[in-house]
């Protein structure tokens, strides 16, 4: 059993903080946000960004691999040789089988209960050493991974980038990502952003989703590199279209807005109910904005009431205020159901969201613009903006992030 730590970063809240063509046709009306659905729980059950952070103080959090098998030759000869698979894989170990280190390294990391193997950070450390002694690309990134966090020994961020840096040399693009949010965070290693979006350059060209939508970021608000909307809208829309709720929300702000493509509203409105839907807030707000106003998007001052009352929740400026307005125009039994719905909604983040949140964090793009300038609140058209539907409704400002990300923490 071979297992990679895809990226090995996490967050770690004490450190410092970082300062095509067009595509499909607007949504039907049944995908715009029927914008919650009912559960049994009957309550909002994520928890602010912020919350998530301060509780994960100190706190590592690692990927879930326990989805991979044993290796069935390592079962076959354990079964022929009347072993335990850990009396097999341990003994390939110890002869100086890297794949056997590597399994150990995880199995201990993580615990394997049908293998009865207990978490044992020390025992992990010391197979991934193992295997990284051999010039294991996967064991140094992974052994890199473990300095940085300070599992199984002494926290190191220095040496951790040393392995990230050797890993990486050895085409290890995951150890290049890290590289990046080391260098951009300037967390064991000196801060350059050059040096940042070079190694984002690196692990984007081999395909890592991740590196895509940071150095597409780059690009949309010219960090680093110039400004070139285009060529923005073709990094971030792999990523957005493989799950990711930033990248989504990104890419419908384009498409609202028309920057490195044709103006889209229904695109926009379709990535934003996405993002929305894995409980992105600045998804939530934006499309609270569209549906409230009814400039770009047919106005529904219900749905509208229920992201804001979700938004306010969970921290967004001024939604809940908007929200209070809203209901003048609104009946008390369309208002007692919104309010059911809100407390009903539950987030549905994707595969790819979720691993990029434990792994650097939920809102990477801040490490781009805690040093750049902060943008305007743009309008919803260029034209003169429509009539406000009556009773008055006040536009929120854009929301802060709810969390900044410091440095990076791993694995």
């Amino acid at each position: 059993m071979r297992v990679s730590f895809y990226t090995s970063l996490l967050f770690c809240s004490f450190l410092v903080s970082p300062a095509q063509s067009q595509e499909a046709q607007p949504i039907a009306s049944a995908d715009v946000p029927a914008v919650v659905e009912q559960t049994e729980a009957g309550s909002q059950s994520e928890t602010s960004s912020s919350e998530a952070t301060t509780k994960d103080n100190g706190v590592f959090s690692f990927l879930n691999f326990s989805f991979l098998k044993k290796d069935p030759e390592l079962v076959k000869e354990a079964e022929t040789q009347h072993e335990t698979f850990l009396q097999v894989v341990t003994r390939k170990a110890n002869e100086g089988n890297i794949d056997a280190q590597l399994s150990l390294g995880y199995m201990y990391l993580y615990g394997d209960k049908d293998a009865g193997v207990e978490v044992d950070y020390q025992k992990s450390f010391e197979y991934y050493q193992l295997a990284a002694n051999q010039g294991d690309n996967v064991a140094i990134n992974n052994l890199g991974s473990l300095y940085y966090s300070g599992i199984g020994t002494k926290r190191n961020a220095a040496k951790a980038a040393e392995l990230f840096t050797q890993a990486s040399e050895q085409g290890n693009v995951e150890a290049a990502v890290n590289l990046a949010f080391l260098y951009i965070s300037g967390s064991g290693v000196e801060k350059d952003s050059n040096k940042a979006i070079n190694y984002f350059i690196k692990a984007a060209n081999q395909g890592n989703l991740t590196a895509q939508y940071m150095l597409g970021y780059a690009y949309y608000r010219g960090f680093v590199v110039p400004q070139n909307y285009k060529k923005a809208f073709e990094l971030i829309r792999e990523p957005a279209n493989a799950g990711y709720d930033e990248a989504q929300l990104v890419l419908a702000q384009m498409y609202l807005y028309g920057e490195g493509i044709t103006k889209n509203y229904g695109n926009a409105v379709k990535y934003l109910g996405r993002s929305f839907m894995q409980g992105n807030v600045e998804a939530m707000t934006l499309l609270a904005d569209i549906l409230a106003t009814g400039n770009v998007y047919p106005k529904n001052i219900y749905q509208a009431h229920v992201l804001y009352n979700i938004a306010s929740v969970k921290g967004a400026e001024h939604a809940a205020d908007n929200r209070d307005a809203l209901e003048k125009a609104m009946k008390i039994n369309e208002i007692l159901q919104a309010q059911a719905e809100a407390e009903a909604f539950q987030t549905k983040p994707q595969d790819l969201t979720t691993y990029i949140r434990k792994t650097f964090g939920n809102n990477i793009k801040a490490y781009i613009d805690d040093q750049l300038p902060v943008q305007p609140k743009k309008n919803l058209t260029t034209q003169t903006p429509a009539a406000q539907p009556t009773p008055v409704y006040v536009a929120p400002q854009q929301p802060q992030p709810s969390t900044t990300p410091s440095a990076p923490r791993l694995l």
